[in-house]
């Protein structure tokens, strides 16, 4: 995991540097977590968003890009919760936004799973 692809970029190894630095936190593990599904790393970016919701289980914009990794990942019913955990932490904090964006993805994805 802390071997990114060459491809990744400058990003991903000045945020590996950071955490190998002791400077964890739940923006860091975002960051990490966006950068590694950017370089098609779902399972690494899965660790990582997954770090972030339990550093600060209210944030919503880990919960929304930990739904995607996990669907990327081919997990889609960790996504689906993921997704349902968001909306509530996003529903808590009054972020309508993100709420509406994972429940839009929770139909979408219930839907392709046949579930409607």
């Amino acid at each position: 995991m802390n071997d990114p692809a060459p491809a990744a970029g400058g990003a991903l190894h000045n945020l590996l540097r950071l955490l190998a630095a002791g400077k964890d936190g739940a923006l860091l593990r975002f960051g990490l977590g966006n950068e590694y599904l950017k370089a098609g790393n779902a399972d690494a970016a899965v660790v990582h968003l997954q770090r972030a919701v339990a550093i600060d289980p209210s944030y919503s914009a880990a919960w929304k890009l930990l739904g995607k990794a996990l669907a990327a990942a081919h997990r889609e019913e960790d996504a689906l919760a993921a997704w349902r955990d968001g909306v509530a932490a996003a529903q808590r904090r009054g972020d309508k936004q993100a709420m509406k964006e994972m429940q839009v993805f929770t139909r979408r994805l219930a839907k392709q799973l046949g579930r409607e």
